[in-house]
């Protein structure tokens, strides 16, 4: 016994030092400081050329499942017409689809088309895509659209998602002392990808379980003497064909403030382009069209402004494929107190690329709005995902404000841990493009034209005690998938 005691005291020792340094890690990748550039509010700019977009999955009068789309046509357009710079950051650009589903469109490979198109007709033309190592499912295979773009000359990007805060800690903590510095290998998986074919091996599964990415989704493209952006929730992705999304085209400086919040990321990946000057932001009429770029906590700090100042008089539409951040829940139940007309519409969170899901956190966070008194829509699925990321004020006064991009309401997408870029547009609420919203919006609710977009609450009310209970945790803890 007097033997084994100093073995048992070293083996004590090492696992409290193992712990304390996973203790330790873990708080540090929780709270690092955040990369310089990031976390912008841009100034509010005057701007040109807007245009609300949207994509719609529905079933026609007789049950047939029809889509139309707008915004990807409206992406390639841009960039075929683009000579000095275009600048793409794309979340998911792949073709994987998941398990079998209805026909995808390829968007990977279109928008891949595309601009390797564009590179052959204007060789002096610099285009730069950022994407998510999601892509590779994190180095663990190759992509051959993202291949097939650095053959032609395009600068291919990577994220390096290590830089970003852990919104899983409990886990980011352990992986960053054992397994981050040990890279991947595309060639040599041995176990299924969990996203499409192929295989990858287990450090692709490690560094997933890091649930953190860059999950922005812009375009900005030089357009004659000046400059255009797009800003959307909609991915270039097979799989996500299908999804209901939205978009906000716009010209003028903001286009170049969205430029500008990807130089760390452009400067991460070694890439010194000299990017247009960006001008001073000049005071402009308060009561005029007006756009400003958002990325990570600001779109959170927008979000909860607009809900907080509402009152009474106001009408407030939310559609968002996750709405979780117990600060947005708790603002929007304090603005329906207040005597604001808010309608929320939800994605039931039950289809995952040919997978069923839980319904989690949707349908927990629904239970608590319409127990409220909120009015509550689900959308009606088949298959693809209401993938939408809006909120739309209409105020007393006949102002109109508009917030969309790539932001879920969740913990990770808006409290600094995920890359996300919103945009918000303020105007007269006749303005084309907040009519144009607002238009979508109605449509979806009401299923006009005989259009079956959306669902009454009871269709996927869910009062689990269970299921709230692991809503609660997920988003607390970042042990989610959301």
């Amino acid at each position: 016994m007097s033997a084994a005691s100093p073995f048992r005291r070293r083996l004590r020792l090492a696992f409290a030092v193992v712990l304390a340094a996973w203790i330790g890690s873990a708080a540090w990748q929780a709270g690092k400081p955040l990369p310089d550039g990031l976390a912008l509010a841009g100034p509010l700019r005057p701007a040109t050329n807007i245009r609300f977009l949207a994509d719609r999955t529905y079933l026609d009068l007789h049950g047939v499942r029809r889509s139309e789309q707008a915004i990807f046509d409206e992406a390639f357009a841009l960039i075929a017409q683009a000579r000095q710079l275009i600048v793409v950051d794309m979340f998911l650009f792949n073709a994987f689809t998941g398990a079998d589903g209805p026909a995808y469109r390829p968007l990977s490979s279109q928008l891949a088309d595309v601009l390797i198109r564009r590179q052959r007709e204007v060789p002096a033309l610099r285009i730069v895509v950022v994407t998510d190592p999601v892509n590779t499912v994190y180095g663990g295979l190759r992509a051959p659209q993202l291949d097939a773009l650095e053959a032609a000359g395009v600068h291919v990007a990577i994220t390096d998602l290590r830089r970003l805060r852990a919104s899983n800690p409990l886990w980011s903590g352990l992986w960053h002392l054992c397994c981050a510095a040990l890279g991947n290998d595309p060639d040599g998986g041995w176990l299924a990808n969990p996203f499409g074919p192929g295989h990858v091996s287990l450090r692709s599964y490690l560094a997933l379980l890091n649930f953190r990415a860059n999950h922005r989704k812009t375009l900005v493209v030089d357009e004659g003497a000046g400059w255009t952006a797009l800003v959307t929730s909609a991915n270039p992705h097979d799989g996500s064909s299908a999804h209901g999304n939205v978009a906000l085209r716009f010209g003028g400086a903001a286009a170049l403030d969205l430029l500008h919040s990807e130089r760390p990321l452009l400067e991460q990946a070694g890439l010194a382009l000299p990017l247009p000057a960006v001008p001073p932001a000049d005071p402009i009429d308060a009561t005029s069209t007006q756009v400003q770029v958002l990325t990570e906590r600001r779109i959170r700090d927008a979000l909860l402004a607009s809900l907080t100042t509402a009152a009474r008089g106001d009408r407030i539409d939310i559609a968002v494929f996750y709405f979780a951040h117990r600060g947005l829940v708790r603002a929007a139940l304090a603005a329906h107190r207040r005597g604001v007309a808010l309608r929320v519409l939800l994605d039931p969170n039950r289809d995952a690329f040919g997978r069923e899901k839980n319904g989690i956190p949707n349908r927990q966070v629904a239970a608590e709005l319409h127990a409220a008194g909120v009015p509550v829509r689900w959308c009606d699925t088949h298959g693809e995902q209401c993938h939408a990321k809006l909120l739309l004020h209409t105020r007393g006064d006949g102002r109109g404000e508009l917030i969309l991009g790539s932001a879920n309401y969740t913990r990770r997408n808006l409290d600094d841990y995920n890359l996300e870029t919103d945009v918000r547009l303020l105007g007269d609420a006749g303005e084309p493009a907040l009519q144009h919203a607002a238009a979508y919006f109605e449509d979806s609710w009401t299923n006009a034209a005989g259009h079956r977009v959306s669902l009454p609450y009871a269709a996927f009310a869910d009062d689990s005690t269970w299921r709230r209970l692991l809503y609660r945790f997920g988003e607390a803890t970042g042990l989610s998938t959301f």
